[in-house]
């Protein structure tokens, strides 16, 4: 598995992105049950409110490789701010309508 993760830009300099990092290493979180090696290709924003970047940056994501998008915790949870991304839900449905068919899509990285 090769992935590219998306993260909120709100918490840029709230997290350096561990427990996404901590996620793919333990195989917790969206990566429980994950057998296959992980290699991370990319970590990127969605570019700022309302996430109309994140399509954008999802297909550099794939062109470099990734197999696997993943929109961090932070987009979908509110970790570690507390604040879902109003828009999570659009921007994951339009990125995923948007890629090349067999580029699987990640909701979340992990728990916390």
């Amino acid at each position: 598995m090769k992935v590219g993760i998306i993260r909120c830009r709100q918490t840029e300099d709230a997290c350096p992105g561990t427990k996404c990092f901590e996620a793919i290493r333990l195989r917790t979180g969206a990566f429980s049950g994950v057998e296959e090696d992980v290699e991370i290709v990319g970590f990127t924003t969605c570019g700022g409110c309302p996430g109309k970047k994140a399509v954008f940056r999802a297909r550099d994501l794939v062109a470099r490789g990734a197999d696997t998008i993943v929109f961090a915790s932070c987009i979908t949870k509110g970790t570690p701010i507390g604040y879902p991304c109003p828009f999570a839900k659009r921007m994951i449905s339009f990125t995923d309508g948007n890629l090349d068919e067999g580029v699987r899509i990640l909701e979340h990285s992990h728990a916390w």
